[in-house]
């Protein structure tokens, strides 16, 4: 792909999102998803490979019927209400229709099944971009309509979504495929607080983007599409598979890492709301998870080839970690002990 088609690419992307996330109105909102799709669909088919465009179709297909459902709920509000504010979502069935459209978009279980092949589909860089930037749009009409959406149905496709995220990516080996089920699995984290504090849904965003973007460019540097190809990634690069180990651990929420951080506000903020039993199912259902980061950090740092000689051991001729990775990894990490002023904010 020619650099004066990504440039056009990258900056449709940048409009699509910033029309969205500044508009008031639920026409230019839609407008913004739709530039934002047609934006991203030369990027995930690039390759011409058969399984590139399946994904490019199946992501079309998706996104389509999702924006349909939003202007179809859209219209049917403002047909009920006079309203086409995206902050005026009075009509209950519309509300309905408007969470399922958005989960669609953001790939939030049940409606979860496209996203983990069409990410394993896509190049990594462009399924960065699918598990972060395309979200963010998505993420910001669910903040706009927080005060209107159904708790109760949040909550359970939240649970189903931590659920499914962790024992979906069990039995997986395509390290695509591992991230599309974590994306899942921490979705289920930013839906089930959002009526009750949509700061900390935006918070939990930001901080999983950030260790998210880490992993991904460090898989990429790393030239690492499934875990046996990571198995021998140890003996070449050393320092860049020691910071995988800990930005996969910070992702995975332990403590005292960055990833901690969201993990614990949403849970004091549900136990506050009186909803012990959804904060407890969702701790241990995020223990699925935690067992596939750990495997990967495992296989990233612990593992080594058999018969490794110091031929192999190519670490010694390569060039510098990337800063861009070193830095986001740094942040992944030691970002805890600024949760106090993280805190004031929400």
């Amino acid at each position: 792909m020619n650099p004066q088609a990504k440039l056009i690419f990258a900056i449709s992307l940048i409009l699509g999102s910033t029309l969205t996330i500044s508009s008031n109105h639920w026409i230019t909102a839609w407008m913004g998803l739709e530039i934002n799709t047609l934006a991203i669909l030369p990027l995930i088919s690039k390759s011409h490979h058969p399984r590139a465009i399946e994904a490019a179709t199946k992501y079309f297909l998706v996104q389509a019927a999702a924006s349909a459902l939003i202007l179809f709920s859209s219209m049917t509000n403002a047909w009920h209400t006079g309203q086409w504010d995206i902050t005026q979502m009075d009509n209950p069935v519309s509300c309905l229709v408007m969470t399922a459209a958005i989960s669609m978009k953001l790939g939030l279980a049940p409606f979860h099944f496209w996203f983990p092949e069409v990410l394993q589909g896509a190049p990594m860089t462009t399924g960065l971009l699918l598990s972060t930037v395309m979200k963010f749009p998505p993420i910001t009409l669910l903040y706009m309509t927080s005060q209107s959406l159904n708790p109760t149905l949040l909550t359970f496709m939240a649970i189903l979504s931590t659920a499914i995220g962790g024992w979906m990516g069990l039995n997986q080996t395509q390290v695509r495929k591992i991230l599309a089920f974590s994306s899942i699995s921490h979705l289920g984290w930013m839906s089930i607080i959002i009526v009750y504090s949509p700061k900390l849904t935006l918070l939990n965003f930001f901080l999983y983007s950030m260790m998210t973007t880490a992993v991904f460019l460090t898989f990429n540097s790393m030239k690492v599409l499934k875990l046996s190809t990571l198995m021998t990634a140890w003996s070449k690069i050393p320092s860049l598979s020691a910071m995988l180990m800990l930005t996969l651990l910070s992702l995975a929420g332990l403590p005292p890492l960055t990833g901690f951080l969201p993990k614990w506000l949403i849970i004091q903020e549900l136990t506050k709301q009186e909803m012990a039993l959804a904060a407890t199912s969702i701790s241990l259902l995020s223990l699925l998870s935690l067992y596939f980061y750990l495997r990967l950090a495992y296989c990233a740092t612990i593992t080594l080839p058999p018969h490794t000689t110091n031929h192999m051991k190519q670490w010694r001729i390569n060039k510098p970690v990337n800063t861009s990775i070193a830095v986001l990894t740094t942040l992944s990490i030691i970002l805890l002990p600024a949760s106090p002023s993280l805190i004031a904010t929400i």
